[in-house]
C-alpha cells in the first residue's frame, strides 16, 4: 500500500492520519510498513483523507489511466 507516501504528499503525520480515522499511531506505522492491513470499512475514509481512490491505495491506476494498471 502506498500510504505512507500518499500521507507525506498531504502534509500529514502518523498521529494526525490516526485521529482522523480513529485508530491508533501503531495501526497506521503497521499499515505503511505491511505488518498489517487497514480494515475494509477504513479504505473509503482513508482514500477520502488522502485525496486518492482505494485503487490508488494499492499503487493502482483508476480507469482510463495506464500507469500501475492491473493486468
Amino acid at each position: 500500500m502506498r500510504i505512507k507516501e500518499l500521507r507525506e504528499a498531504m502534509g500529514l503525520t502518523r498521529a494526525q492520519l490516526a485521529d482522523r480515522l480513529g485508530v491508533t499511531v501503531v495501526a497506521v506505522r503497521k499499515w505503511e510498513t505491511g505488518l498489517s492491513m487497514p480494515n475494509a470499512e477504513k479504505l473509503p475514509t482513508l482514500a477520502a483523507l488522502l485525496s486518492c481512490t482505494i485503487d490508488a491505495l494499492y499503487g493502482r491506476a483508476g480507469p482510463g489511466q495506464s500507469d500501475g494498471e492491473a493486468s
